[in-house]
């Protein structure tokens, strides 16, 4: 199903994922950090190619994400772990940011979870079969035309003559 090296770079991303929560765990190891960081990065570049890599982490509207998430690379390879973790989770935050509502309403969707799924409409975030008035799914099923507001500007669906709330 996948070719052979995105198959590679989800191997090594989950290692990297692996190690970099056991580096965690150990009260912040700055060499699992370290081999974690490093892993994660190539299987990026295994899963998607050098030139979307980069052109991802060096757009314009991303630099100050990308700054500090490979400064923290940086910093954790200097042997600085716990500043290093911090510089990076805040620009994997900045980098990621537009992918979570998605990831979210995707998780609470996928598996039914009611915990995500409370946790997604909490946040506002549209789930199959919803209104998606912002536009935050990539879901087929997610009408942006079944939205509108009421008077206290809560979010209401429209289906059919009737409006509920959502």
């Amino acid at each position: 199903l996948l070719p052979s090296s995105a198959g590679i770079g989800v191997g090594l991303v989950g290692f990297g994922l692996f190690f970099v929560l056991f580096g965690m765990l150990l009260y912040f190891d700055s060499v699992l950090l370290a081999f974690g960081n490093i892993l994660f990065l190539s299987g990026l570049v295994f899963i998607i190619g050098f030139r979307r890599t980069f052109t991802f982490f060096f757009q314009r509207p991303k630099l100050k994400g990308t700054s500090f998430f490979l400064g923290g690379v940086l910093i954790v390879l200097m042997r600085w772990p716990l500043l290093g973790m911090l510089l990076e989770a805040y620009g994997f935050i900045t980098l990621f940011r537009s992918f979570f509502p998605v990831a979210f309403g995707f998780l609470g969707s996928l598996a039914n979870i009611p915990v995500l799924s409370k946790v997604s409409r909490a946040l506002g975030m549209a789930l199959p079969g919803r209104c998606d008035p912002w536009g935050l799914s990539s879901l087929g099923d997610i009408n942006p035309d079944r939205c509108g507001w009421d008077q206290t500007g809560k979010l209401l669906q429209k289906v059919g003559d009737s409006s509920s709330m959502v």
